[in-house]
């Protein structure tokens, strides 16, 4: 009697928080906007404590060098920690001074006179070309067309369109007011961050041994976050480095060959080579459209310098930095910066690299577990030409189909041969001026 009643409470129980699940369920459903809004709100109010802890991630491996460094040289635990995080919050105060104090201004003058400017540069251009179509003997009507329509279009735009919106004085100065504070409190979090950094990475472990039962799953866990972690660092420190190298020797070049808007090319150029694969083209191809309006024989140079310096970087600047941080070869790079893109937009450019080598890693790391519980080999190459597995379990092989070629020029039954041969014989068969056929022996002189 006990048991059923046991039975009955317990299907009631489980029947009922079914109930509560599926009540659950489409409330959500049938409240996604105002969920959405909230956790909008919620990520907007966090969002400085996510800046500091992006900053701090980007910046532990200076932090990690120099507590090291003061380590070495005999200074205790606290003090060394303490003195690196405030190294390496006047390195980042020391970069954005220099960026305020060099690039902004010059974003200031350069900008302004280019959109002041834009719309006689396109049509100084549209009539160069005209010109050059007319004197080849083309029409240039619909060139003319579609300039005077560009033009018209941009100067409204400019008058009475987005821009005038954009450029409101009162909402301009309140969200500049806004950036500064969440940056400035970012910084904060940065400093407590790194300062208590072995607190954070200890509480987190101590959760992942109470929640997980088996110490093996968590020596798993640990060795997987470690490796992923090692990915991301490696790439994005890596990234960072190789594009602030490739703006520095950009702006000198620009300014050797005395480039137009030399600051805000070298600013394009080097903050769109933090894209893999696109990046030099998505910095490069404004770059040249806006020298081509300027000058089409300095756009070429340009064009000619960047490829020089993306060949530069590519095959000695990039390698030397990056090394194989990522493991993928250049289709998967391909692959995830196409699909993480359309799920991510530009942050997926930027950071789908490493989170497709981290999912690739552990794929991996998965198959190669379930091989080896099947004593299979794990290297790739011995799959190649596997054809499946003997009574034993291990992997059988076949050969793969070759062509047969036949020598093209040696032996006697080469092509070359048989096509002489061949020649030869049609030789013999055409009939000869006297009637006879051609047999090409030798005949006896004929008597006189």
């Amino acid at each position: 009697m006990k048991q059923q009643t046991k039975k009955i409470f317990f299907f009631f129980g489980m029947g009922l928080l079914g109930l509560i699940v599926v009540f659950l369920v489409v409330r959500v459903l049938l409240n996604l906007g105002g969920i959405a809004a909230t956790l909008g709100n919620i990520l907007g109010a966090l969002r400085p404590i996510l800046l500091g802890c992006v900053l701090a991630y980007l910046l532990y491996p200076l932090t990690r060098f120099s507590e090291q460094f003061l380590l070495y040289h005999n200074v205790r635990e606290k003090p060394a920690r303490s003195l690196s995080t405030a190294f390496t919050t006047l390195v980042l105060l020391l970069f954005l001074v220099l960026l305020v104090y060099f690039i902004i201004p010059q974003l200031f003058v350069n900008l302004p006179n280019l959109v002041e400017r834009l719309p006689g540069m396109i049509r100084s251009s549209a009539q160069q070309l005209q010109d050059w179509l007319a004197a080849h003997g083309q029409n240039s009507d619909i060139l003319k067309d579609f300039t005077d329509t560009l033009t018209t279009r941009f100067n409204t735009w400019l008058q009475d369109g987005s821009l005038s919106t954009l450029m409101d004085l009162a909402g301009r100065v309140t969200q500049a007011a806004i950036s500064v504070f969440h940056f400035l409190i970012g910084i904060i979090v940065m400093v407590y961050v790194l300062m208590s950094r072995d607190q954070f990475v200890g509480q987190g472990k101590k959760l992942l041994f109470a929640l997980v039962r088996k110490r093996s799953l968590c020596d798993a866990i640990l060795r997987h976050l470690r490796v992923i972690n090692r990915i991301f660092s490696n790439f994005v420190s890596g990234k960072l480095l190789d594009s602030l190298i490739i703006g520095l020797i950009c702006a000198v070049c620009l300014s050797i060959l005395n480039m137009p808007y030399t600051p805000l090319i070298s600013i394009i150029v080097g903050i769109t080579n933090i894209i893999p694969v696109f990046g030099p083209f998505i910095g490069a191809i404004p770059s040249i459209f806006l020298l081509l309006l300027t000058d089409p024989y300095k756009a070429l140079i340009f064009a000619v310098f960047v490829f020089i310096l993306q060949q530069v970087d590519g095959n000695i600047i990039g390698p030397k930095i990056l090394g194989n941080s990522t493991g993928l070869s250049a289709f998967w790079v391909l692959f995830s910066l196409l699909l993480f893109n359309y799920f991510m937009g530009f942050w997926g450019m930027l950071l789908g690299v490493p989170l497709f080598a981290s999912f690739y890693y552990l794929a991996r790391e998965f198959i190669n577990a379930r091989l080896r519980k099947k004593d299979l080999p794990i290297q790739t190459s011995d799959y190649v030409t596997a054809s499946g597995t003997n009574d034993m379990g291990e992997l059988t092989h076949v050969e793969p189909q070759r062509i047969e070629f036949a020598p093209l020029f040696q032996g006697e039954n080469s092509l070359f041969n048989q096509l002489r041969r061949w020649a030869k014989d049609k030789a013999a068969q055409i009939p000869h001026p006297s009637g006879e056929k051609k047999d090409g022996g030798n005949h006896p002189p004929k008597d006189s």
